[in-house]
């Protein structure tokens, strides 16, 4: 397993940390460990642009989007 080191981490912020970790019955490390498993996670094997719109939307009953009607594409260029 890797290991990093957090320099120059706010007093502020160590103590919320520390508090946290405490309020969940874990270390501090562990208490990181948690936070950057939900933020970051493992990536999605299948994961598409088109799956993620359509999971923020479905959520909200879908959104109806009026298509229009497509023209003919133009002639292409002519170098005669």
């Amino acid at each position: 397993m890797a290991s990093i080191t957090i320099r120059n981490l706010d007093d502020r912020l160590k103590t919320r940390l520390r508090i946290r970790a405490a309020e969940h019955g874990r270390s501090m490390e562990e208490e990181v460990r948690q936070i950057l498993r939900q933020v970051i996670g493992l990536p999605a094997e299948n994961r598409n642009l088109g799956e993620l719109i359509h999971r923020r939307f479905a959520a909200i009953g879908g959104v109806e989007l009026e298509l229009q009607d497509r023209l003919p594409l133009p002639e292409p260029p002519s170098f005669d």
